[in-house]
Parts: structure tokens; C-alpha cells; sequence
């Protein structure tokens, strides 16, 4: 949830409407967020504090000993079923929930090092054992533990030496991102122009593939209740199982990594880690000051916790140097298709600015981010500024915010000796700039905010061909990534890494900012080759290959407040209105819901048009209504879901029937590229491999890549990955040579997307030498 629960945006809009007109007219027409922020603040009253304290009931966040029992009966229950991993997670949040000391504690901790013995997860089952007795697990019950630590023991190779290594810390695996240096690499640099600001350039030509900056974010937050995609583990058991749980059961609130035993706070229920080196890292930036108000946080939304997160990491002497070295903020915003501020000296250089720096550490370069209080509407400036300065009222009360932790970095003190920060005193003098800071942080977020995406498993474990689909997980603020100005069609690919390990010693940049600790980061690579001088660009979520050019730049301008005017926006508008007075009868790209579809006549393309549909073929002129192709689209996608769900039922045979019937629907027809027809023939080749018939499902996959070729492009990640499908059917299927072709294409989108140490790359090198 991005934004304020709707309980809080109707509290928030009846206090709109009840204002005073002049006191509206002074609220709207303030320049100065600080002005904004101040006003906002002499309007909170305790009405406000006991609205939102009355709707965080609804958003448990406390301990709770009976709670916790309950999730300890669900996963006895998912245990008695074979259920492991489901069974993992219902202990997890009994963990979550069980207060410090209590008997539950213990026992979903001795519970859970049973369900992880049967995963084989044998270190964690040892850990849990070991957090059971610590929390005096009944002295009646301790010899099962010790059956199953003999049993994990023995299987961490036996013996005194599996002992020993117990009981010393893990050794590093090794480490994906050493050697990494974090930043823009060089051929990249900033640019500046009065109408974009600052902005990414190629300083020289960039090679389709290479790597163009890795960054880290400054903060992100978990989005809460999202549900995993289902059929994880397999049958409709799974599936079933997959909906209890949400990003906030499965995954650290600190690194994002996925986990079936989390640590949790011994605060709250809802924030857990995968570590203690997580925890204790989460603890000292922000989560001292968030946990007593976890209900608060999760009713006022992702955006309000992750702009109140930016600034408590940097806490208020961060926040004075970077209001000093814009000379006290910039005076308005001008509306441009960049995120960062045009208000500083135009620059094409490689080294960082005196005032913003680029790494994931950087407050000035947060701070500097456009926040276009000027294009907010009125009642969206009032309830930021409000829900703000209510939650700033709220975390007062703790006292002074924490000390910064690079201060001395930025101020190029020596980092052994901070200075300490102010007195109960000054906080409660200064508590005002801390909230202006946050407001700023949330207006930033509505253009600045980027989406973590993570790739789902969508088919069952045990299914011969891998599914999968994108899904946000988190929200985040990327200092460097923030450059990036928008294209419908952008020149560059992101890859997101969650929970990787980040050495200190990796390169000189990350030695200066990095750290030890687990985090997220985010690889730009050039998707395409970029001459020297040519902006790099990048998608802010509305793409040409997903939504018609009008669609795109409708939603870009209510969130961005600019008018696309990118190549992909260009290109298509005038094509259109050549296409139009030409009359022409040329094959239709995909553009939403009427590309694609086949004349049910003549088999000719139809157009849309003021009235409906129109076949091409002007000797045929058959005519189908927008209802009637609305209708059928929504009749293909809900016999789509169906047959998904046959699959996931372990029912491929009545799913194949299905499908069958769909596609011969007397009617409308869908081209060979129209997406709709790419997603029935990939369930096609599904229900085929799941039944053993690899040539068929092979067969059908190769019909899903044209359509997704049509749609995303040659050169795709999507096409690489439904082409990665292909091979693992071909290679499962024994058919060498159809193996051996489609390989090296698959190899070439993945190094050119993801890089070439990804998992798919070492996946279809194994296959390669197996078949040769």
C-alpha cells in the first residue's frame, strides 16, 4: 500500500473541506515546504493522534502470546501434511509474535528446527535448536532436540568436525558483487540542461551489454500483503498454502532476501530479518524509531514509512548540511521528464558534484531530487503534509532522533570520533526541521520512488518447465538510478539483486561508502548499443511493448507532470497519422486490446476505429463492435485462468481440453502475435511437458516466442526468457539439435540483460555439455 489507508485519507479530506477558504488559500499558496510543513503542523490536534491511533488497531504490530499459538497450531497442521515450507512460515510468525520469555518462543522454535530438518536445511534447524534452549525449551521435551541435532550434525558431514564448525561462525560464501564498484562507470557521465537537469550521457560509445552504473538505494520499504504468486510448491495444496503469506512472512525488511526462518524484532511482530547482522544494522538506522509505530506505519503506507526511513538514517545534522549547500532548498521546482533538480550549475563531468554525490549513501543527492510542490494538488500537498506532521508529533515523544552514521564522512571528519548529536533540547527545538525533511522526502517519492522487482516462481516445484512472472516487492529511493530520465523505449535493462553479501574490500568506492552488511542493489546495462553523446535512458513504468502511446503519456504526465515526446511516443503518433491518410491496409502493431485480431471472415487484420473494429482488406469491410471484442478478449483470459488452475490442480488433460476449445471459438481470432494468443500456446506447452509430450509442448512454446517477440522485441528479455523454456523442453526432451540451436540465442539475451554470470547462463552451459 503506497499511500494512506482510505480511513485516513477520508479523516484527512473532511479536515480539507472544514478549513477556513483564506487559511485553504494561505495552506495552497505556500512556496516553501518548510512553510507548508509548519502550517501543517499548527493544524494537527489530538483528534488527528486519536484517529490514527484508533484505525492501527486494524494493523496488528504488538506481541501476542495467544496469537502465536495460533500460528503454531496452523503450522502443526501444515506439518501433519508433509507441508514443510508452509509449516516453516506459520512458526515464523508464531516467532514473530511470541513475546520474550514466553513458553511459545520456544516451542515455534523447536517446531520450526523440525520443519527445516525436513527441508534439509540442517545449519538453520541447528540454529533454531540451539534459540529453543536458549528460551527454555521444557527440560521434558529436550531429548527430541538433541535426536535431531545428532541428526543434522550427521548430515553436515558427521562427527567432531561438523561439531566444531557449529559452533564457529560460517565461513563467507563467495561473493557475486566483489570487485564491484558502485557509481557511474566511465563511460557514462552527468549531464545538465535548464529543460531536463541533470541527467546520463554516454561519454563515449556504449557496447550493447555493458554495464553503465551499479547502485544501492539510500532506503527502501517492503510492500506489505503481497501475495506470493501460487503453485510455488506444487498442486493445489501449495497454492493454497502460497496466498497466507505475503512479502512481509517471506522476505528481510532490511535486504529483501528471502527466508523461511526469519529473526525477528523482539519489539514488534511485523519487521523480522534474515540475520542478526540485519537486525542489529535495521535497529541502529531507523527501526529504534519505527518499531513503536509499526501499526502507525503500515495504516499511513509505504511512501509516508519510506520518506520518514530516508531521514531518520540521516538524522538532523545530515539534513542541515544539505539544506546549507543548496542555500537553503531551491525555490520552487520546474516541471522537466528528470526526477533530479535542475536548480544547480550546468556540468558534463565525471566527478561527483561538490554538493551531490552518486552512491547509495548520498543524502545530498536524495535531497536534491525534484519534489514539484507546485504541481501537487492542494488536497494532495494538505495530506502529506498532515499525515507527516502527525507522525512527527507521534515519534517526538522517543525523544531525539539517532546520530548520523557518515557524518564524518561528509564532513571529512575522522569517522572514529562523531560528533554527538543535539540535546533533548535541540531536538525538541528542531523537531519542525525533521518533519519538513520527510514531507520533502514524500512529495519526492510521487516522481522518485522505483519499484524492486524480483522474478516469482508461478509453476509448481516439481513442473518440467520453469514459469515465472515480475513482481514488486519493495519501493526504494536510488540516489544514482534517479539520473535517469524516461523513454516509452529505453536504451537500458535493470537487474535487481536482493541479500547479496557486499565486501568491504571490494573496490576503492565501496571501501569509502559500502559496507558489510546484506543489502539490494540495482545493475543498469545498455540494452542496445548507445553512441557517444546519446541521453541514457530508462523506463519509469509505462513501456511502448505494454500500452498504446495515449495510455502511456496520460499516466506520465499525472505522475511526472510531462508530456512524453520520446522517440517510441514520436515515432507512433506520426506512423498513425500516416497510416490514417494513406488508408493503409499494412499488418497492425500490437497497441492494446485491438492489435493483433483477425478478420473471423476473410482472415485479414482489423483496425480499430471511431465505431469499432474494421477489417483491412477493403474487399471485405466486415465490421465487429468494441462490446463484442471486449467480451471475447474477457472470455479467452477467463478460460486462460481456468486451465492455470487445472495445472495447478494437477489436472493437465482437462486444462489441454480447455485450451483446445478456446482457440477454435468460432468468431474473433487472434493473430499469431496478439500477447493474448502467446499466453494460450505457453499454457498450451505447459499441459503438454507436465504430461510428458515434449515435442508438442516444444512445439507450442516456439508459437508463445513469436508473440512475444512481436510484442517485446528481438532483442528482449522476454523472448529470453521463453526461449530459456524452450531449451530446457529440448534438452528434457533428449532433441540435441533442436537444443544446440536455440542455446546461443538464449546465452546472448541473458549476457546482454542480466550479465554473464547469471544462473540461467551456468544452467545452459551444464545443458550444453551434457548434450555434446
Amino acid at each position: 500500500m503506497d499511500f494512506p489507508c482510505v480511513q485516513w485519507q477520508d479523516h484527512v479530506a473532511q479536515k480539507w473541506i472544514g478549513l477556513d477558504p483564506q487559511l485553504k488559500d494561505t495552506l495552497t499558496s505556500q512556496p516553501e515546504i518548510d512553510d507548508l510543513f509548519k502550517c501543517a503542523l499548527t493544524l494537527t490536534t489530538q483528534d488527528d493522534l486519536g484517529f490514527l491511533e484508533s484505525i492501527s488497531l486494524g494493523y496488528c504490530a504488538q506481541k501476542d502470546a495467544e496469537l502465536a499459538a495460533k500460528c503454531r497450531e496452523r503450522g502443526n497442521s501444515s506439518f501433519k501434511s508433509r507441508d514443510y515450507a508452509a509449516a516453516a512460515l506459520h512458526y515464523s510468525q508464531g516467532i514473530c509474535f511470541a513475546p520474550q520469555g514466553s513458553d511459545q518462543l520456544s516451542l515455534c522454535y523447536a517446531n520450526r528446527s523440525a520443519a527445516l530438518h525436513h527441508l534439509q536445511h540442517h545449519q538453520e534447524s541447528l540454529d533454531d535448536i540451539d534459540r529453543a534452549v536458549k528460551n527454555s525449551y521444557p527440560s521434558h521435551l529436550l531429548h527430541k532436540l538433541e535426536d535431531r541435532r545428532t541428526s543434522c550434525l550427521k548430515h553436515l558431514s558427521g562427527g567432531r568436525q561438523a561439531k566444531e564448525d557449529h559452533r564457529r561462525p560460517a565461513s563467507k560464501s563467495p561473493n557475486p558483487l566483489d570487485g564491484v564498484e558502485f557509481g557511474i562507470r566511465p563511460r557514462a557521465a552527468v549531464g545538465f540542461t535548464s529543460e531536463k537537469g541533470r541527467h546520463l550521457v554516454a561519454a563515449e560509445g556504449v557496447a550493447a551489454g555493458e554495464v553503465l552504473l551499479h547502485d544501492r538505494p539510500y532506503s527502501c520499504v517492503l510492500i506489505p500483503g503481497m501475495e506470493e504468486a501460487k503453485g510455488k510448491g506444487g498442486g493445489r495444496r501449495h497454492a493454497e498454502a502460497a496466498v497466507l503469506f505475503g512479502m512481509e512472512h517471506r522476505r528481510c525488511h532490511r535486504c529483501l532476501t528471502q527466508t523461511l526462518c526469519p529473526v525477528p524484532c523482539e519489539g514488534c511482530s511485523y519487521s523480522r530479518y534474515c540475520s542478526i547482522p540485519c537486525q542489529r544494522d535495521a535497529w541502529e538506522e531507523h527501526h529504534r524509531w519505527e518499531c513503536p509505530l509499526a501499526a502507525d506505519l503500515k495504516a499511513m503506507g509505504v511512501m509516508s514509512q519510506l520518506a520518514l526511513r530516508v531521514a531518520l538514517k540521516a538524522g538532523l545534522k545530515n539534513i542541515k548540511i544539505a539544506r546549507v549547500s543548496t542555500g537553503d532548498e531551491h525555490k520552487g521546482s520546474q516541471s522537466s521528464p528528470n526526477r533530479e533538480s535542475s536548480g544547480s550549475d550546468p556540468r558534463l563531468s565525471n566527478q561527483p558534484d561538490p554538493c551531490t554525490s552518486y552512491h547509495g549513501d548520498s543524502y545530498p543527492s536524495v535531497f536534491h531530487l525534484q519534489h514539484h510542490l507546485n504541481l501537487h494538488g492542494p488536497e494532495v500537498r494538505f495530506l502529506c503534509a498532515v499525515t507527516i506532521a502527525t507522525l512527527l508529533l507521534k515519534i517526538s515523544k522517543a525523544g531525539p532522533p539517532p546520530p548520523s552514521r557518515d557524518l564524518g564522512r561528509l564532513l571529512g571528519a575522522d569517522s572514529q570520533s562523531p560528533e554527538k548529536e543535539g540535546s533533548a533540547a535541540d531536538w525538541s527545538a528542531n523537531v519542525w526541521l525533521l518533519g519538513s525533511a520527510v514531507l520533502r522526502h514524500v512529495l519526492q517519492l510521487r516522481c522518485n520512488a522505483q519499484a524492486i522487482l524480483a522474478l516469482q516462481d508461478t509453476g509448481a516445484a516439481n513442473s518440467p518447465v520453469q514459469s515465472s512472472s515480475e513482481i514488486r516487492i519493495a519501493t526504494a529511493i536510488f540516489p544514482t538510478l534517479s539520473l535517469l530520465n524516461h523513454s516509452c523505449c529505453p536504451n537500458t535493462s535493470l537487474r535487481f539483486s536482493t541479500g547479496t553479501s557486499v565486501s568491504a574490500d571490494c573496490s576503492e568506492s565501496v571501501t569509502e561508502y559500502g559496507s558489510t552488511a546484506r543489502g539490494v542493489t540495482v545493475t543498469v546495462r545498455a540494452s542496445k548499443a548507445i553512441p557517444a553523446g546519446q541521453e541514457i535512458l530508462h523506463c519509469y513504468g509505462p513501456h511502448s511493448s505494454r500500452m498504446a502511446t495515449r495510455e502511456r503519456q496520460r499516466l506520465l504526465q499525472e505522475q511526472y507532470y510531462f508530456l512524453c515526446q520520446c522517440e517510441a511516443c514520436t515515432q507512433r503518433q506520426q506512423q498513425e497519422e500516416e497510416e490514417e491518410a494513406k488508408g493503409s491496409e499494412s499488418t497492425p502493431q500490437w497497441s492494446g486490446v485491438g492489435g493483433g485480431l483477425v478478420c473471423g471472415k476473410c482472415k485479414g487484420f482489423l483496425k480499430e476505429g471511431a465505431k469499432g473494429f474494421i477489417c483491412l482488406r477493403s474487399s471485405c469491410g466486415h465490421r465487429v463492435s468494441a462490446p463484442e471484442v471486449s467480451r471475447r478478449l474477457q472470455e479467452i483470459k477467463a478460460d486462460l485462468e481456468k486451465a492455470v488452475d487445472l495445472m495447478e490442480r494437477e489436472r493437465p488433460d482437462e486444462a489441454l481440453r480447455l485450451l483446445r476449445r478456446t482457440q477454435n471459438q468460432p468468431g474473433l481470432t487472434l493473430a499469431e502475435t496478439h500477447p493474448l494468443q502467446g499466453e494460450l500456446a505457453d499454457a498450451t506447452a505447459r499441459a503438454h511437458a507436465t504430461m510428458g509430450d515434449w515435442n508438442n509442448a516444444a512445439s507450442y512454446l516456439e508459437r508463445s516466442a513469436v508473440a512475444i517477440a512481436a510484442q517485446y522485441g528481438e532483442d528482449s528479455i522476454e523472448l529470453g526468457r521463453q526461449l530459456f523454456k524452450l531449451a530446457q523442453l529440448h534438452f528434457n526432451g533428449a532433441a540435441r539439435g533442436p537444443a544446440l540451436s536455440v542455446i546461443p540465442k538464449v546465452r546472448r539475451l541473458f549476457c546482454l540483460h542480466v550479465g554473464p554470470h547469471c544462473d540461467e547462463i551456468q544452467e545452459l552451459q551444464a545443458m550444453e555439455d551434457c548434450l555434446r
